[in-house]
């Protein structure tokens, strides 16, 4: 079941308003592409049409709430199959995911070199008394 996905604009990471930064989270697509689709649709169709369209959204829409601070190994990992798609390249998502299995990798390690170690023997012997 996919979650429910809202119209908002992002002003922390638009330029001027953050409407083609809301465009952009609601379709799924890089920033870049939204704000390369809108300069082309001012430029080559009904320019005024699109600027009042732009400004009526900026009123109309609610802003989006700022994201709390998550670390890089928190948030989900996500790959993009398209070049217009958000997400990281798949060549840096694996690099990503290298670095987070050699973080579990060394943390697995320091827990069997505990366990294993005379010391937790020693301490689970006394428990047991």
């Amino acid at each position: 079941m996919s979650a429910k996905r809202e119209l908002l604009r992002d002003p922390q990471r638009g330029k001027i308003a953050g409407v083609c930064a809301g465009l952009s989270d609601y379709f799924n697509m890089e920033l870049w592409l939204v704000r390369i689709i809108f300069v082309s649709a001012v430029l080559l169709t009904g320019g005024p049409l699109f600027v009042v369209a732009y400004i009526a959204a900026w009123f109309i829409l609610d802003k989006k709430e700022p994201a709390t601070v998550q670390t890089k190994h928190d948030d989900p990992l996500e790959v993009k199959f398209k070049v217009w798609q958000k997400g990281e390249p798949p060549r840096r998502a694996l690099q990503d995911l290298k670095e987070r299995l050699t973080r579990v990798d060394t943390r697995l390690q320091d827990m069997e070199r505990h366990v294993t170690s005379s010391e937790f023997t020693v301490s689970r012997e006394i428990n047991k008394l």
